[in-house]
């Protein structure tokens, strides 16, 4: 019985092919917003995630604070107040695990007949642990180099890139500032940073080689920063009301008087950047599915059409013994068959759309079985929904009246 309703509903629709084809229309692009709306947050996500892992895990980054000079507040790190001797103490705090103090800088750095301006970032061997960064080639400066100051340097993809281009740049020596560095790695890839910096555009020098021999210092010892490492999730905010302590014995910071110094926790920060990714993702989403919305009121137009042009059919079918439900399940097959087919090509034009799309933003879209199944479920639904009042408005028909409609 279902068989022949299903050849009868495919009947009626090959009948009417440019109608039944206008109905699906608004079916094949409510799913395919959605499913090219969904890949595109779903990208969004996955790039927000890959940045986050890229910078490290359980991270702050403490900053020298604002002081105040003739009467006048300066910015945050305007004056150096931390120092490699703050960074060594916090080292020892029992919710932290590695840190690295820092000493950045730009400088102009010459290899043969190329140049390139780049970020100088004076560290430690930690640097590399706290942010999760593998070399590709060579080997990272030591606790010696640190300690001797030595012009080593390890250089970012970017930087490789714009100096040596094919060349392998490890043993090679570069310029800084008119000083000799020999480079003893190459870092790995990282990408883009949270805010579109380039990871990669980068050297680390030992970071005593960057205050003595690059930047100088404006009192011995003194840096811009210092990152730190918790040694878990769960520590992080015993961490930094450690640090917290700490500072404001090293300093000589009394209760009441504002810190020179300012502590951001990173894993909060990339939560949030992670959580209004996911939120723009359903809103993309959301808005895409009113396409469906639009798309089921369709069908329940045209499926009212099809009632009124069938009115003298539907009284036959009553006349000879067809009963309520074989009527209402007639109407309703052939709204869930207009329903279906629309969202099966809706989701063969929804992939197309996001490769497209894909070909012009700077990030990849990603497919979730989840997402198709979404809309091709919500699709289903919405031709059901739509189609019930006018099946139900087919299956209620007195014969006697039916049979009279012109």
């Amino acid at each position: 019985m279902i068989g022949s309703m299903l050849y009868e509903a495919l009947s009626a629709m090959i009948a009417n092919r440019m109608r039944s084809f206008l109905t699906m229309l608004g079916m094949m692009i409510g799913v395919a917003a959605v499913i090219v709306m969904s890949a595109i947050g779903t990208g969004a996500q996955a790039a927000i995630h890959e940045s986050i892992a890229s910078m490290g895990s359980n991270l702050f980054i403490i900053l020298s604070g604002s002081t105040t000079a003739g009467g006048a507040r300066m910015g945050s790190g305007a004056t150096p107040t931390l120092t490699i001797a703050d960074a060594q103490a916090i080292a020892d705090l029992p919710a932290i695990a590695t840190v690295a103090p820092n000493a950045p800088g730009t400088a102009q750095v010459i290899y043969g007949s190329n140049n390139w301006s780049t970020t100088i970032m004076g560290s430690t061997p930690d640097m590399l642990t706290i942010r999760n960064w593998e070399l590709e080639s060579g080997y990272p400066f030591s606790d010696t180099d640190v300690r001797g100051a030595t012009r080593v340097a390890l250089i970012g993809q970017t930087v490789a890139q714009n100096l040596f281009g094919d060349e392998d740049p490890v043993g090679k020596i570069v310029r800084i500032k008119q000083g000799p560095y020999q480079i003893v790695g190459v870092l790995a890839t990282k990408g883009q940073s949270l805010d579109g910096r380039d990871q990669d555009d980068t050297i680390i020098v030992p970071v005593t080689t960057a205050q003595r021999k690059l930047f100088g210092s404006q009192f011995q010892g003194t840096v811009k920063m210092i990152m730190a490492q918790a040694i878990s999730a769960e520590e992080m905010d015993n961490a930094e009301e450690q640090m917290t302590q700490l500072l404001h014995q090293r300093h000589h910071i009394r209760e009441g008087d504002d810190d020179d110094f300012s502590i951001r926790n990173l894993a909060a920060m990339a939560a949030s950047a992670a959580d209004t990714a996911k939120i723009m993702s359903l809103m993309l989403g959301a808005i895409a599915s009113i396409s469906l919305l639009v798309g089921g009121i369709g069908i329940m137009n045209i499926m009212l059409v099809s009632v009124t042009e069938r009115t003298r059919e539907i009284g036959i079918r009553i006349a000879i013994g067809a009963h309520e439900r074989d009527i209402l399940l007639q109407f309703l097959l052939e709204a869930l068959m207009i329903s279906l087919i629309g969202s099966f090509m809706g989701i063969l034009l929804g992939v197309v759309g996001a490769l497209i799309a894909e070909a012009f933003l700077p990030m990849k879209v990603i497919f979730t079985a989840q997402s198709i199944l979404t809309a091709f479920g919500v699709a289903a639904t919405v031709g059901i929904f739509f189609g019930f009042y006018p099946a139900k408005k087919a299956a209620k028909m007195e014969p006697i009246e039916a049979l009279r409609y012109q």
